[in-house]
């Protein structure tokens, strides 16, 4: 199976601002790399050489950071300039992109982490069963999808600080986990997402879980760090 990425770095970066006030956030620089290059080095130290960056806020300075250095990858950038389309509707936009791959590695430019992509991508086209396959791990945040135990299949999402919850279907026991922001999906999920539409993929993932088997991977010995917040940024 052939495994491409998207690197999602269209995001309007406020949680870094002023960092962002004249770049992107993808233009950012943690330990002397800008997220984008962290990424992309990420994404090919998997094996990985297609690459899809979409783009939106200074569009153009990703564009031209991208020509101007030589990674060792075909990367290819999707257009968002006229409209930020979140992570799900970007991808949907992007689908022109994906001619020749089964399954495609999704990867938020804001996330340093340790974790084993290539042995994600390998879970990933070994499951038949599951449309996408997400890395999950305990952490402390506010909101956590709901997985079912055992066996780690979705089953639904909580904001523990509203106490709002989403179920999309009844099981006897399940788990609270935190999104990585790295998710792999096969190809075939493209066929249903909306069209022209903001969307993210928590909401997608959601109503998706109802009918398709999305699988959670656990990863909780790897690092992991958001990198889009200030205090993250220069700790």
């Amino acid at each position: 199976m052939t495994t491409s990425a998207m690197i999602f770095a269209a995001g309007l970066g406020t949680r870094l601002y002023p960092l962002t006030a004249e770049i992107p956030k993808a233009l950012v620089e943690y330990q002397g790399k800008t997220l984008l290059e962290h990424a992309i080095t990420k994404v090919l130290d998997a094996g990985i050489e297609n690459i899809v960056i979409n783009v939106h806020h200074f569009g153009e300075q990703i564009i031209d950071f991208v020509n101007q250095n030589h990674f060792n990858a075909k990367i290819e950038i999707s257009d968002e300039r006229k409209m930020l389309l979140e992570t799900a509707g970007g991808l949907k936009h992007a689908e022109s992109l994906f001619t020749n791959c089964n399954q495609i590695l999704l990867y938020n430019v804001d996330v340093i982490s340790s974790i084993d992509l290539k042995k994600l991508c390998t879970e990933a086209e070994n499951d038949l069963y599951s449309i996408a396959t997400l890395a999950i791990r305990n952490r402390q945040t506010n909101r956590y999808f709901l997985f079912e135990k055992p066996g780690l299949r979705l089953c639904g999402w909580v904001d523990t600080k509203t106490n709002e919850k989403v179920i999309c279907y009844n099981t006897k026991n399940n788990t609270p986990l935190a999104f990585s922001g790295i998710h792999i999906v096969k190809k075939k999920i493209l066929n249903l997402i909306p069209k022209n539409e903001k969307i993210s993929f928590t909401p997608l993932y959601l109503d998706l879980a109802k009918k398709y088997h999305i699988q959670g991977y656990l990863h909780n010995k790897d690092t992991w760090k958001d990198v889009g917040k200030m205090n993250s940024i220069i700790n």
